[in-house]
């Protein structure tokens, strides 16, 4: 690995069917940047005019402020012959993106936050399941996830116990595979890639790779954009608006072990852009 667990990372930086001839101006980490078309591939270039190492994956472009301590994760399915790939777009959060990627992990705000859609009472208990850091690969993974649903997707037609796998390839890269109501067999793939404009506003591009045959695509992007517009208002009004990594400020439950994972990843990883270490 090279010495700056922070700028050696990837990140989206734009959604490559919406990015204009005439370019994007936007930011990450804090510096601006530029994405634009070079022929028939992106090239971002930040504010000093170095072009920055670039890959064009899963509908996005992506960017790598410093040099890359490996290559982008990869996501089989995002080659897998009957899925769609789903570009679901844009939301701007006023919060930490590592706080977007927490989120993301949280089974147990699915009652209160997305009620009558991915949960609902009186079911929300949590179940028992597996979180462990993956030194193989230096991921982490929580298997053997199940919730109640009232409809755990738009192909969905009625209530079922959803199987989840979550999956943390990169600090603000979050991946979860779900339980696919018109093949069993198979898992849905909903992720979420996280822009850090700064520490404490983020751009969030949700992509999904679905088994889905009868969904139109805008129902399938509409269908997801109100499942995080429900998520945005909880998350810019989080405190600390910093992702605190010291497991001591704040008190974690049985439903947080996937959260407590990725927070003791991060700080082994020695990432903290968008991460309070210590109490204020």
């Amino acid at each position: 690995m090279s010495g700056d667990p922070i700028h050696d990372e990837w990140y989206p930086v734009a959604l490559a069917s919406q990015l204009p001839a005439t370019g994007r101006e936007t930011r990450l980490l804090g510096e601006a940047i530029r994405v634009a078309w070079a022929g028939d591939q992106p090239e971002v270039t930040g504010a000093d005019g170095r072009k920055l190492p670039t890959r064009l994956r899963y509908g996005h472009v992506w960017a790598c402020p410093g040099t890359p301590a490996r290559e982008l994760f990869d996501i089989p399915e995002a080659d897998q012959p009957g899925r769609r790939l789903v570009d679901v777009g844009l939301v701007r959060v006023k919060c930490s993106p590592l706080r977007a990627v927490e989120n993301f992990l949280d089974i147990a705000h699915f009652p209160f936050v997305h009620t009558d859609i991915l949960g609902a009472e009186p079911h929300t208990e949590v179940g028992r399941y597996d979180v462990e850091i993956r030194d193989e690969v230096d991921e982490v993974w929580a298997t053997k996830v199940h919730f109640y649903q009232p409809q755990a997707a738009k192909s969905a037609s009625g209530g079922i116990t959803t199987q989840y796998m979550y999956r943390v390839p990169a600090p603000t890269v979050s991946i979860l595979y779900k339980t696919c109501p018109p093949r069993p067999g198979e898992w849905d793939v909903i992720t979420l890639f996280v822009q850090p404009l700064d520490e404490e506003t983020c751009e969030v591009w949700p992509w999904m790779a679905l088994f889905d045959d009868t969904t139109s695509m805008t129902d399938l992007i509409h269908f997801q954009q109100t499942i995080f517009l429900q998520d945005r208002s909880i998350l810019e009004n989080q405190l600390p608006r910093l992702l605190p990594l010291d497991p001591g400020m704040e008190i974690p439950t049985r439903a947080d072990l996937t959260s407590i994972a990725y927070r003791r990843w991060l700080k082994r990883r020695g990432y903290t852009y968008g991460a309070q270490l210590v109490a204020a």
